[in-house]
């Protein structure tokens, strides 16, 4: 399974919305807090292409989006063969 990385902050409930997601399909995550870490909001920005909300998601080197650009992956059936065909870093 590819690796997961999300950039978050404890006050964001979409943030919140893309764990549960990953949470109820069994994913693993790794999860930045960009609030807490120095740097990690720079790195976010700069990985993602200038977006500044949070989450900003990541499967591999994939940059999926938002919590929204994730639900859509998912209602579209997507996301699992993302989750399976990209490498593991």
């Amino acid at each position: 399974m590819s690796k997961v990385v999300m950039y978050t902050t404890g006050l964001c409930p979409y943030c919140y919305r893309a764990k549960k997601l990953f949470d109820d399909r069994g994913v693993a995550y790794d999860e930045i807090d960009v609030m807490f870490t120095p740097g990690m909001r720079d790195e976010m920005i700069s990985r993602s292409g200038g977006r500044r909300t949070v989450p900003q998601i990541f499967i591999g080197e994939t940059h999926v989006g938002g919590y929204d650009d994730l639900a859509a992956l998912e209602s579209a059936g997507k996301l699992e063969p993302l989750l399976q065909d990209t490498p593991d870093l």
